[in-house]
């Protein structure tokens, strides 16, 4: 038997239960891993409360990320073997597979050999964060040497990783937060210059900093209104990428009467991660950065499992800078 994170209706944290589930074997193509530490993510909780883009089938699980130990393998599966360490990247359908639990199976094609230097707690906070910012960052060839990037909501963990993405490409890091007191840990994280947007006004900083010229890409987990104020911030020819939707109300499409020219595009971590030659690329780059050092995954505050309640309400209250790990003791 394995222990489970399950919910049987939407709602808030209070809703997911621990249970005790049978797994059963790998069917082909697929892989038992002994869960060893989870990674949390916003679509979770999204997922959770029935506004994500696919709706739980009850009983339902979720998870997109972990790290641990593969415990068998089912048919047709050869790039890993029982008792190698891996990790499991998000792609998949949380309507079939998920993470939440201490034993789990998932698609092979989600899985992956982890740097020999990574452990399980760092490994669980890679894959959504860095396949995330790798695409726009990196991908898509839209982001040199040099220019300036602006990066929202940065000190979520898909901001740190992009800032240190950025960084590794030679790009200049713009990081924007609402709250002050997360200035400081912004600027030690990496971020070349901070943006307080609750105390200043974003496209005449941006401009200041840039030397009037404003930022090459802009990178937005927030979309609603406030992208007509990024926009604003954008050099001509430049890119807004639209990556999440915190505000729900309607994103307006910057119009050339009042922007300066640029392409304005919405983004999908799965764009990547469900396309196996564009994710091979994505695992061999930030894998060597892993290895080498220039990516270390920022970690907030890790949960026991059985704390999964208390650790959704955490990454809700969005105090925190970086990742959310839940570990599992075996």
């Amino acid at each position: 038997m394995a222990r489970l994170v399950r919910f049987d209706r939407l709602g808030g944290p209070e809703v997911l239960t621990l249970r005790d589930v049978a797994v059963g074997d790998p069917g082909a193509g697929e892989v038992r891993i002994r869960v060893d530490a989870i990674g949390l993510n916003r679509a979770e909780i999204m997922f959770r409360e029935g506004v994500y883009y696919e709706q739980p089938v009850f009983p339902a699980t979720l998870g997109y990320e972990a790290a641990g130990v593969v415990e068998a393998v089912g048919e047709g599966v050869s790039h890993v073997a029982e008792g190698d360490p891996i990790a499991v990247v998000p792609a998949f359908s949380l309507t079939r597979y998920g993470t939440y639990g201490d034993h789990v199976i998932v698609p092979a094609s989600a899985v992956f050999p982890r740097p020999a230097n990574v452990g399980a707690i760092q490994a669980a906070a890679v894959w959504m964060a860095y396949i995330t910012a790798y695409g726009p960052l990196f991908e898509s060839g839209e982001v040199r040497p040099g220019d300036h990037v602006l990066i929202s909501a940065a000190a979520s963990s898909v901001g740190q990783a992009a800032v240190q993405i950025a960084r590794h490409i030679g790009a200049v890091p713009i990081a924007t937060t609402r709250d002050a007191s997360k200035r400081q840990r912004l600027l030690d994280a990496g971020a070349a210059d901070v943006v307080v947007t609750a105390e200043e006004d974003l496209p005449a900083r941006v401009k200041e900093i840039t030397g009037g010229e404003g930022v090459r890409l802009a990178f937005d987990p927030i979309a609603g209104p406030g992208v007509e104020t990024i926009a604003q911030a954008i050099a001509p020819g430049g890119h807004l990428v639209v990556y999440g939707a915190l505000d729900p109300r309607p994103t307006p499409l910057p119009n050339a009467s009042s922007y300066p020219q640029l392409t304005s595009r919405t983004y999908s971590m799965h764009s990547i991660s469900r396309n196996p030659e564009r994710l091979r690329r994505a695992v061999a780059f930030i894998n060597a950065g892993l290895a080498t050092g220039s990516f270390k995954p920022a970690v907030d505050r890790t949960f026991d499992l059985a704390e999964i309640a208390d650790a959704h309400r955490y990454l809700e209250a969005s105090s925190h800078i970086g990742k959310i790990v839940v570990t599992v003791n075996h």
